[in-house]
């Protein structure tokens, strides 16, 4: 008797913690069915074990059958309610050697109705709960078979009606198929299942089953996308659109936006998209931002095929900003686009901008650098004895020990072009400035373009 209680205690626990132990397998699990008995009608047949609380002193385990049929509303989450009725049939006995007689056996059926509710354990296991009423006919026998002495005599009524409630699972082990494990109870009114009329305690049973479900489902489709509702993830789809096995519209290049709304269909994959599918252009230059090697371009600035500001007579200064525009090819320019003014074979100062000189946070210098530094190289090919002074830049964003490297790096990448140009090593002095000496505040966008900046200073012979 102690091993059969135990066996119960460690069954509801088990069925208890199923769904706690799956969580991070379900987050795994890519939601794209809802649960499979959401509209499903399931027709069950069980057979299992009772074990009844009489007066009685040694409850008898004893056998019972059970067929059933049980209805899921439909469902868009994880867990479904539903009605079930069943029918059922069997045993209740017990053993009680200060009795007369000192065994008992009970024959019983039933016929019960309530209400039921089961969760989705990716897809494979559903736990479930049930409550309801029984309509309860008993015969209280001996083992032989013969009527009880009050039984007998019609001392008491043998129907009644009682309250059971059921604990259980459902292995889907196809699509239409389950293996369903149950425990559950069965409480009376009243004190007459072992014939005794006592007016004790109420009888109860205790129940194990075990069986086999076959569903079968009358299935929907309210947005007629040919997807019934019991898996459709997209259950409002426009009439006419394409949709794929889950009933959502088809999505091509990836994007999050379906092929009827997306004006940019074959976007690359990883690409930000706006509300219409097509890349993302945030300063609406017209160049979108995954191609775009100039993101911070002001409004209305025409710009080339890589989004940079377009440069007509190629002096490293963008039209817009260009103050002498028409400046002859080769002449070093100084920040508005103007001829330097030159003492002797000094130098002017020559700045090349972070945005659009090298690649974005990155000491690589941009083929529009090189408009720049090429008069720079003629220059100092015609006057061998200038030297020149490198000096980088950051603006105060990041860690200052990262700027400082960054500067360096990027006065070196101008240095080392010069010396592919063919200008000596020597002639050229490299200095990491980092945040230091800023040109513009660093609290706004435009200061802090200004200040990631390589400043190139001749020094005279």
């Amino acid at each position: 008797m102690k091993k059969l209680y135990t066996l119960f205690i460690y069954f509801i626990f088990l069925l208890l913690m199923t769904p706690l132990s799956f969580p991070q397998s379900m987050e795994k699990v890519s939601p794209v069915r809802k649960n499979i008995y959401s509209g499903a009608f399931a027709l069950g047949i069980d057979g299992g074990i009772t074990l009844g609380r009489t007066d009685y002193l040694n409850p008898q385990p004893n056998v019972l059958g059970r067929i059933s049929l049980e209805y899921l509303l439909p469902s868009r989450s994880g867990g479904v309610f539903g009605v079930k009725v069943f029918a059922s049939g069997g045993y209740i006995g017990g053993f009680d050697r200060d009795r007369q007689p000192t065994t008992f056996k009970t024959p019983f059926s039933d016929i019960a109705g309530g209400l039921t509710y089961a969760i989705s354990v990716q897809d494979v296991v559903f736990p479930y709960l049930f409550g309801g009423v029984a309509y309860f006919q008993f015969d209280p026998k001996t083992t032989n078979g013969v009527r009880l002495k009050n039984n007998a005599q019609g001392a008491y009524s043998r129907t009644e009606f009682n309250y059971l409630g059921e604990i259980g699972m459902h292995f889907l082990v196809k699509d239409n198929c389950s293996i369903n494990l149950g425990f559950g109870g069965e409480l009376s009114p009243n004190d007459y299942w072992d014939d005794k009329v006592l007016g004790g305690d109420n009888d109860f049973m205790f129940y194990i089953t075990a069986g086999v479900s076959y569903l079968f489902k009358i299935r929907h489709d309210s947005d007629g996308d040919g997807v019934s509702d019991d898996i459709d993830q997209c259950p409002n789809t426009p009439k006419g659109v394409i949709v794929d096995d889950f009933g959502c519209p088809i999505d091509d290049d990836n994007d999050g936006v379906p092929n009827y709304l997306d004006k940019c269909p074959n976007t690359p994959r990883g690409v930000h998209v706006d509300a219409d599918g097509c890349p993302v252009d945030n300063d609406k230059d017209g160049v979108p931002d995954y191609l775009d090697k100039c993101l911070n371009t002001p409004s209305g600035v025409q710009v080339d095929s890589v989004g940079c500001p377009l440069d007509s007579d190629h002096d490293g200064i963008p039209d817009y900003l260009d103050k002498c525009p028409n400046t002859p090819r080769g002449v070093i320019v100084d920040e508005n686009g103007c001829p330097f003014k030159t003492k002797e074979t000094v130098l002017n100062k020559i700045i090349l901008n972070g945005n659009t000189n090298f690649e974005l946070n990155k000491s690589t210098l941009l083929s529009s650098a090189y408009k720049v530094l090429t008069p720079l190289v003629d220059a100092m090919k015609n006057d061998t004895n200038v030297k020149i002074k490198v000096a980088g830049y950051t603006d105060s964003t990041g860690p200052e020990k990262y700027n400082l490297e960054l500067s360096r790096e990027r006065a070196q990448s101008v240095v080392s072009y010069l010396v592919s140009q063919g200008i000596d090593r020597n002639r050229c002095e490299i200095i990491a400035m980092g945040e230091n000496d800023p040109i513009a505040s660093n609290s706004t966008r435009d200061g802090r373009a200004m200040n990631r900046r390589v400043e190139i200073t001749a020094i005279s012979k």
